[in-house]
């Protein structure tokens, strides 16, 4: 069965290029919210492995680390994986303070790092 990571506020073009490289190099498909109530929703649903979130929401530009840290602050929720979206250093810092895992920038996508970050959660 196709693991699934839920994106969360990215613009299309990042969405595409996040698909790209979630389904070109594991069993796993994307599927995408744009805001914090309807990532809870997708959360609570069940079957998520793994939720990559903009450091800055494409659709209103409201913080990303609020979102994570509702997850987090969730007892149903909180053992799911959550990865920031940012190529800002600080940022990630912040959010594997909030209980995410590191995650990785959009100009990073192309790393040989980012797939092993991946990996982890969806090989």
């Amino acid at each position: 069965m196709k693991k699934k990571i839920l994106s969360v506020g990215q613009c299309l073009p990042d969405t595409f290029a996040l698909r790209a490289l979630i389904e070109e190099n594991f069993d796993a498909e994307l599927v995408t919210a744009d805001r914090a109530d309807d990532t809870l929703s997708q959360l609570r649903a069940g079957g998520i492995t793994l939720v990559l979130v903009n450091r800055k929401l494409d659709i209103d530009y409201s913080d990303g680390l609020e979102i994570i840290k509702q997850i987090k602050a969730d007892p149903q929720l909180a053992s799911v994986p959550a990865m920031l979206v940012t190529n800002y250093s600080e940022h990630q810092d912040a959010a594997v303070a909030a209980g995410a895992e590191r995650g990785f920038g959009k100009l990073e996508l192309d790393q040989p790092e980012t797939l092993f970050n991946l990996r982890r959660f969806l090989a």
